[in-house]
């Protein structure tokens, strides 16, 4: 069965989470810069088989575009023209940075380690993926 990635595209950074082959259970993959990030998929795509890219939608509390959806828009424009035939899918991203912060202090990281960007990013990626599965479940 193919695999599911999650992409949690930043300005600097871009975090990715991919599933296993069942699609059970969601996986921190790698941080990559954001200018290489087309390159690196086109590295993993030809060695894995991915059914779907999912890439966090960020959204304001009362569910309208942040002032970041026009970089991301951007970046999914590119990720279209570059993979024509990879199956999309928009996910909300909201609270994921939080939520990310709060597995590093509940997992007992130290400060200085929390202070990691790209480990928050590709949690977020991460937890992106996972809310999918579970919602996919149901």
């Amino acid at each position: 069965m193919p695999r599911i990635i999650a992409i949690d595209y930043g300005q600097k950074r871009t975090g990715i989470a991919v599933t296993d082959e069942l699609q059970i259970i969601a996986s921190g993959l790698t941080t990559v810069p954001s200018e290489e990030v087309i390159t690196f998929l086109k590295t993993y795509f030809e060695k894995e088989d991915v059914l779907k890219v999912l890439i966090g939608e960020p959204l304001q509390m009362n569910g309208q575009p942040s002032e970041s959806t026009p970089i991301i828009e951007a970046f999914v424009a590119r990720f279209k023209a570059a993979f024509p035939d990879m199956r999309v899918e928009r996910v909300d991203e909201r609270f994921t940075s939080k939520m990310a912060f709060q597995t590093m202090i509940d997992s007992g990281l130290k400060k200085k380690q929390r202070q990691n960007k790209a480990l928050i990013d590709e949690i977020s990626a991460t937890i992106m993926l996972r809310d999918y599965l579970t919602r996919k479940m149901i």
